[in-house]
């Protein structure tokens, strides 16, 4: 029986050709896009989920007075949780700083010298894999990292360094490498080897090195203060039956014995709290992060773009079944006279829809497997389809409940047709089935029309941010780091600096700590002379060569910029127009005053010799907060070479800089980037979010037409003796196309009203990631609707044309 169901449902495909094609290939795409969707949100919930105690691993992290969070902590925290807290099991610190996101391994073995940049090495304590789990191919977790120059490295490090000998692999343990840290060259000893495939964490460690190394646990044990230098990310494993938000209230009440007197006397204050690691990379983005982690609200966007991706397409078919029932309506007829009940009808339907389905599944996982690549390019992801078993099964799942619903109410609504009717001929699409299927066309454009909306919203706001005005010079301006040890020193930089001057190509020369939309930040309080510490203004700082300011075209609104004929200004700040507004001064008024600042002993007075107008040093999802410029404190000024181009033929000047360099640094390999993509890194997010909003938008009003397609040639296909009469009466090709289009043109209108505001309301959520952001304007709804309504006009007319050039004597004769 049920083969006999099968056949027939194949049957029905071969003698249906054109709707059988529009059901299966907008069910495939609805199919494909629903996969792949859901292969991007497996493998983003899957961060952090195969550590085997992750349920117990909470991350130490801050708020304070300001509203601000801050992932990291100060250093004896951790110390301090462990020796007062048997709630605590373990507790270990992360130790990174943009010194160290970079650093240069070299290893020498029979005169030959293997070197490379190595990224995402990280300082942590040694109980740090007793907290977190990572796969060892060599070496122990609990004992890697107990001894001081003690170094883990991925598999992927080790295979650079360590290469397979003789078609065996090397066991690099007890092997040396050279590392370039901040402080130095030392020896490490390779203690581990991990395998960096085993889980996605929020960490995305390529080697870990021991905190009590000779060149790091000095400056370590030097910071014994509770407040300043939030740089270390603490981890803490509760015990089994630890309450966790009890914990975190002890955690606070402990920081508060220790902390309490010196934040009530630099005049603010902060507070420890507890977030779970799972929750980390989805739901977490504080200004410190140990990586750009994901959006749980992409994942939501892009879930209910996929589901109503897959509703369109079930829409399609179910339109398209029910619009053809009067073709159906004498074999349901013939079947209930010998004998068939509705049960077997049902039956017969549902087979049907599974064919459908199934066929459609087939095309989908085809067409995955083929744009899985460009998908992964445009997600920056890895994705295969088998690393997720998972979406297998819930495809199939979702293929066999899309069918069956689908096919539900063509199965009801056909098995209901009475024999009698439908023998003779009379059968009458019923008022229901036709507001049914109008509605359905309405649902349809109506979420086309927000996607289209959506994706020029986007658009905009990110054009808006490209070009808005961000108060400094971010085109041609190239970026060397110099942070390391052996690169930042005066003597390096000012030698680099005269041999990049003698290109005519390069018109000034500058360094800093930082640059705009860098995220190595110093920050200080500080308060006007005569005032105290609770009147503090928490100032970012960036240490910067006297001709700073000049090069990136930063502009200057009162007093003077940096001199090398002021001897004084190893003493002197330049703020800009926010700091000045929260300390109290105009900008004029501002220039020759006093601001101190007094935390954790660390004492010290700036003069204000200079006020900037407001610049964006971040990204404009934040408003711009106070900002300093110093030459000789808080940072070293040396940690990056920017220089200003003249020129956009940047490949062959690139190789000239590189020769330079090669000749003064032949063992270091050339590195930089432009400042105006470092900036926009920060829409990257937005960016990706915004392609993929693109293309599924596309797939949406694809869908969306075929559906329409389908309907249109039907309607043509029950009209076309009437189309004969009116041709044969003297109605031209323009009014018998209208009279076919207007019920249809009708339906998308009432869609895009729907869509307006639904599409406000979403839309005017998203921008408010965005301090500046673009507002919602009439001509985004009018581009928006003009798009749905061509779309379906073309799709619509193409139909309504080709019947209305048809000979009217043909028409006729069709039935």
């Amino acid at each position: 029986m049920i083969q006999h169901f099968f056949r027939v449902g194949l049957r029905q495909l071969r003698h249906n050709k054109t709707f059988s094609g529009i059901n299966i290939v907008g069910l495939a795409m609805g199919l494909a896009t629903c996969f792949m969707i859901l292969l991007y949100i497996l493998d983003e919930s899957s961060y952090d989920t195969r550590h085997e105690s992750g349920n117990r691993v909470y991350r130490i992290y801050s708020d304070n007075s300001k509203g601000e969070t801050w992932a990291a902590s100060a250093a004896p925290v951790a110390a301090a949780i462990k020796g007062g807290m048997p709630e605590v099991e373990k507790a270990a610190r992360i130790l990174t700083f943009p010194d160290i996101s970079t650093m240069l391994v070299s290893h020498e073995q029979s005169g030959i010298k293997k070197q490379f940049f190595e990224t995402n090495g990280y300082y942590v304590d040694a109980e740090f894999f007793e907290i977190f789990t990572y796969r060892f191919l060599y070496g122990t977790p609990a004992t890697s990292l107990q001894q001081p120059n003690s170094v883990v490295i991925s598999s992927t490090m080790a295979d650079k360094f360590f290469p397979v000998n003789n078609g065996q692999p090397v066991n690099p343990i007890g092997k040396t490498l050279t590392i370039q840290t901040p402080f130095g060259p030392f020896a490490y000893v390779v203690t581990g080897v991990f395998d960096p495939a085993f889980q996605k964490s929020h960490l995305p460690a390529n080697y870990f090195l021991s905190m009590q190394n000779g060149d790091m646990s000095q400056w370590v044990d030097q910071q014994t203060s509770f407040i300043g230098n939030n740089v270390f990310h603490t981890y803490v494993k509760l015990k089994d039956q630890s309450d966790f938000q009890k914990t975190g209230e002890k955690i606070n009440a402990l920081f508060q014995a220790k902390a309490g007197g010196s934040m009530k006397a630099a005049g603010f204050w902060q507070r420890l709290r507890l977030q779970a690691m799972p929750d980390i990379y989805l739901h977490s983005a504080m200004p410190n992060e140990l990586m750009a982690n994901g959006d749980i609200q992409s994942l939501y966007i892009l879930g209910s773009i996929g589901l109503f991706l897959m509703l369109i397409a079930c829409v399609n078919f179910v339109n398209l079944s029910t619009a053809r029932s009067e073709r159906r309506a004498r074999e349901v007829g013939l079947r209930k006279v010998m004998g068939a009940g509705r049960v077997s009808l049902i039956r017969q339907f549902l087979a049907e829809s599974m064919v459908v389905s199934m066929l459609s599944l087939v095309i989908a996982v085809v067409a995955v497997q083929f744009l899985l690549p460009l998908f992964n390019q445009l997600t920056g992801k890895g994705i295969r389809i088998s690393d997720q078993y998972a979406a297998i099964g819930w495809m199939v799942l979702l293929t066999v409940t899309t069918g069956f619903l689908a096919g539900c109410y063509p199965a009801f609504y056909l098995s209901s047709f009475r024999p009698i009717g439908t023998l003779k001929g009379r059968l009458l699409a019923g008022f229901t089935a036709t507001a049914i299927r109008r509605g359905l066309v309405v649902f349809q454009f109506t979420v086309s029309a927000c996607l289209i909306l959506a994706a020029i919203v986007i658009h905009h706001q990110l054009s808006y941010v490209r070009s808005q005005s961000l108060g400094f010079r971010q085109q041609q301006q190239l970026i060397i780091p110099l942070q390391k040890s052996y690169l930042n020193s005066e003597d390096n930089y000012q030698t680099l600096r005269n041999a990049l001057l003698q290109l005519p190509e390069i018109t000034s020369v500058t360094s800093a700590s930082a640059y705009p939309g860098a995220t190595n930040l110093n920050d200080m309080l500080f308060f006007p002379e005569g005032k105290t510490a609770a009147d503090n203004v928490d100032i970012h700082l960036a240490a910067v060569e006297e001709n700073y300011i000049e090069t990136l075209g930063i502009q200057l609104v009162a007093g003077r910029s940096f001199s090398k004929d002021f001897h004084l200004d190893s003493s002197s700040i330049i703020v800009n127009e926010a700091a000045v507004k929260q300390l109290g001064f105009t900008s004029q008024q501002a220039i020759g005053k006093t601001i101190r600042y007094d935390v954790n002993n660390n004492k010290g007075a700036m003069t204000i010799v200079g006020v900037v107008r407001n610049f964006h040093y971040e990204s404009l999802h934040h408003t711009i907060r106070p900002f300093g410029f110093t030459t000789e404190s808080f940072g070293n000024r040396f940690g990056f070479c920017i220089a200003s181009l003249s020129t956009t033929n940047y490949s062959n000047l690139l190789k000239k800089i590189g020769s330079k360099w090669l000749a003064l640094h032949p063992d270091v390999p050339f590195d930089f980037s432009f400042l105006d993509q470092q900036f926009y890194k920060h829409y990257a997010k937005e960016q990706k979010t915004a392609s993929l909003i693109n293309y599924f938008t596309l797939i949406a009003i694809v869908i969306a037409c075929l559906g329409l397609l389908g309907l249109a040639a039907f309607s043509v296909e029950q009209r076309t003796r009437e189309i004969g009469v009116r041709k044969v009466l003297g109605a031209t090709t323009f009014q018998v196309t209208s009279l076919l289009s207007k019920d249809f043109v009708y339906l998308v209108a009432v869609s895009l009203l729907l869509a307006g505001p639904l599409s406000w309301w979403a839309m005017k959520r998203w921008l408010q990631a965005f301090v500046y952001r673009v507002d919602l304007e009439w001509w985004m709804f009018a581009i928006a609707g003009s798009i749905a309504l061509f779309a379906a006009i073309v799709t619509i007319g193409s139909q309504a044309i080709r019947i209305a050039w048809i000979n009217p004597a043909r028409s006729l004769r069709s039935e």
